[in-house]
């Protein structure tokens, strides 16, 4: 991967996406966001293997007082597809990536904590 400075941002899919050809959108969600047609949702790939898994996304429920160990356990999952991850990043080439998720909670989702470890260990 090349040392170039990682662009990415995050986006709800009830947003409006942008759909210029300067963003990679990469859905994040292991399940398709409600309520949302596949043909309204332009996005570039859906990486549900990057996503929590259902275990982990169950347990979670979208609870403010878990998110400090969701972290720490979706870590642990994104270690062990750090390649897809990779391969994502390298599909981007110099776009902004865009992190396409469902939840409601702007602060507390998988999207917040994608963007926090690809920052952490492959953002140089």
């Amino acid at each position: 991967m090349s040392k170039q400075k990682l662009k990415v941002k995050l986006i709800r899919a009830y947003e409006t996406i942008p759909r210029d050809n300067g963003h990679y959108r990469v859905l994040v969600d292991r399940l398709w966001p409600r309520g949302v047609k596949k043909e309204d949702l332009d996005v570039d790939v859906w990486m549900k293997e990057v996503s929590p898994s259902t275990e982990l996304r169950k347990w979670f429920d979208h609870d403010p007082e878990r998110w400090d160990e969701f972290r720490t356990r979706y870590f642990k999952e994104l270690d062990e597809v750090r390649v897809q991850v990779l391969e994502m990043l390298e599909s981007a080439g110099k776009r902004t990536i865009l992190l396409i998720y469902g939840a409601k909670d702007d602060e507390h989702n998988q999207a917040v904590a994608l963007k926090e470890w690809i920052e952490n260990h492959l953002s140089k």
